[in-house]
């Protein structure tokens, strides 16, 4: 009998029993035959020389355009830091051009070895009123599980119509059960009564708990824990402390949205691993949350393990707290320099005819309701400020206030929506940028109209992206031509493109201590506290409505 491959004198961690065991593990057709002793010879030995072998990491939700690279170009990066799958959300590229989207990830991400498993998108758009490219129903989902690489249903974020029942996304959530598959879910700002409606909903998930007392409550409601650390969601110091020997069955590692270049500079998955570690739970089980966890969430009984009749996705590390991988083995084979290009994507994905004039915000009251950054999280603060009444504010620049706008730009409705923020500390000039979660209209915010306007003019000319500005001129813009939300370039251009931007981004700003840009963009979010701006002006989540700028005036009807 011949097998492919035998790995020999390595530390095999055993994730049922939480133990390193030497032992050799025995690889033929992609899957693991036998671990320990097997009556056969390999084609092909490898000694590992007492190094650590653990499954391959999974990332048990993620969304590639944040990334801001095409999913093979991303797959390049992943698999190098030893993430050999991930689950992955689509609803961004959907929220623009609906099911075309999803389908150009799906075939893009044929070009790389890793697995790229999509959970359809189940909230296109993410709420009744938002205007974004595409409105996807359960109907039009449907077809979509032909792909072998659909897993399931992704972030359920609309609980007003869970808790409503609401037929639709009640059929989306009951069409991914029947598939034998999960629903993830989007908890944030949930009280335990509202995760209580998730969890009879049928929902298993959720990645959004921003302290132990959240995990707490989402495992009071038996959901799997993805405990996050991204960009801007730094969420796994805070949360890692919920974990115990007794529970940690139910936690795995997320990433959700990181940006290419902190994914080249600290990783992946690998990087939860280190803080995990560094927070001081045990080797075994931290290796465990990030293979077997992840799989077993989204009922995937053929990866996470290094058993029998498992595939082949083994990470080889020097040593067993150092989660960056020596080597890769994925699906049999030793992961490989990767050549491929994006999938060419010509669509133009930016519409709209919005002007200087339109960026006029008249205050004739002296309190205005203010977008609250927070640094590092997604939601924010309604700060009541006092400023001076004016026919067209731009900034004040000495209480750090910025004017913002949202411009539709999917089907150039004229659909705009004013507003300010706090935190950005921008002094002379503006960020624009075609990415704004979830409807990925264009969202710009400087301290002149002036910088503003040249700033969306560049996103729009190159077909979206992100570009900085000032009054002047544009001083460094990165195209986004692939919806407006990924490049098409290799991941290291990418990187330089983005680096650019930051660096401009320090020329027109104080400094920062978060991403401008991903927080940026999720100040168009309305499913999440506190206010946002959305392309039809100001939403208070608390009061799930509509409000003014102005303290105590009524919203203007449009």
């Amino acid at each position: 009998m011949f097998v492919d491959l035998k790995i020999e004198n390595g530390q095999v961690l055993n994730v049922f029993t939480q133990e390193f065991e030497t032992k050799d593990i025995w690889i033929d057709a992609g899957k693991i035959v036998a671990v320990g002793f097997l009556e056969a010879e390999a084609l092909q030995i490898y000694d590992a020389q007492g190094q650590y072998l653990v499954p391959g990491y999974i990332d048990a939700h993620v969304h590639v355009e944040s990334a801001m690279v095409a999913p093979s170009e991303l797959g390049k990066v992943l698999l190098a830091h030893g993430v050999t799958s991930i689950f992955a959300d689509p609803h961004e590229i959907a929220n623009v051009i609906g099911t075309k989207g999803i389908e150009y990830m799906i075939q893009d991400g044929r070009q790389t070895p890793l697995d790229i498993f999509v959970m359809l998108p189940s909230s296109v758009p993410c709420t009744p009123f938002d205007h974004n490219g595409a409105t996807l129903d359960a109907k039009a989902l449907h077809p979509l599980y032909h792909y072998p690489e659909v897993k399931g249903l992704a972030e359920v974020m609309d609980y007003p119509a869970v808790a409503k029942g609401d037929a639709d996304i009640t059929a989306k959530i009951a069409d991914a059960l029947a598939h034998g598959f999960v629903a993830d879910g989007h908890g944030a700002g949930l009280t335990a009564q509202q995760l209580a409606v998730y969890e009879k909903a049928g929902i298993t998930t959720d990645h959004e708990a921003l302290n132990v007392t959240d995990v707490q409550e989402r495992l009071a409601h038996h959901f799997k824990v993805f405990l996050r650390e991204g960009t801007v969601e730094r969420d796994l110091k805070a949360t890692i402390g919920a974990v115990t020997p007794k529970n940690e069955a139910s936690f795995a590692f997320c990433t959700d949205d990181k940006l290419i270049t902190d994914l080249v500079a600290e990783g992946s998955i690998d990087h939860n691993i280190r803080l995990a570690l560094d927070a001081g739970l045990k080797p075994e089980q931290v290796y465990t949350m990030a293979s077997l966890n992840a799989a077993s969430a989204h009922n995937m009984t053929h990866l996470g393990a290094l058993a029998v009749g498992y595939q082949a996705d083994i990470n080889i590390l020097s040593a067993i707290d150092a989660p960056m991988p020596t080597r890769v083995l994925k699906k049999g084979q030793w992961l490989q320099l990767q050549t491929t290009k994006p999938i060419e994507f010509s669509e133009n994905t930016v519409h709209h005819h919005f002007k200087t004039s339109d960026l006029k915000l008249t205050l004739t009251t002296p309190q205005v309701h203010v977008i609250g950054v927070k640094p590092n999280h997604i939601d924010t603060f309604d700060l009541i400020r006092e400023i001076q009444p004016t026919s067209n504010f731009q900034s004040d620049l000495t209480q750090d206030i910025l004017k913002m706008v949202v411009v539709e730009r999917h089907h150039d409705s004229g659909s705009f929506g004013l507003g300010l923020v706090h935190g950005f500390k921008i002094q002379n000039g503006a960020v624009a940028t075609t990415i704004g979660h979830d409807a990925h209209n264009l969202t710009a915010v400087g301290s002149s109209d002036g910088a503003i306007m040249q700033a969306i003019e560049a996103v729009t000319v190159c077909g979206g992206g992100i570009a900085i500005a000032n009054d002047q001129g544009v001083l460094a813009t990165m195209p986004l031509v692939i919806a407006g939300l990924m490049s098409n370039k290799p991941y290291a251009k990418a990187c330089v493109d983005l680096q650019h931007i930051y660096a401009a981004y320090q020329r027109i700003s104080q400094p920062i201590d978060f991403d401008p840009f991903i927080t940026l963009s999720f100040l168009t979010l309305p499913v999440i506290p506190t206010i946002k701006l959305t392309d039809q002006g100001l939403y208070d989540f608390n009061s799930q409505s509509f409000i003014p700028v102005e303290v105590g005036q009524k919203v203007d009807a449009k």
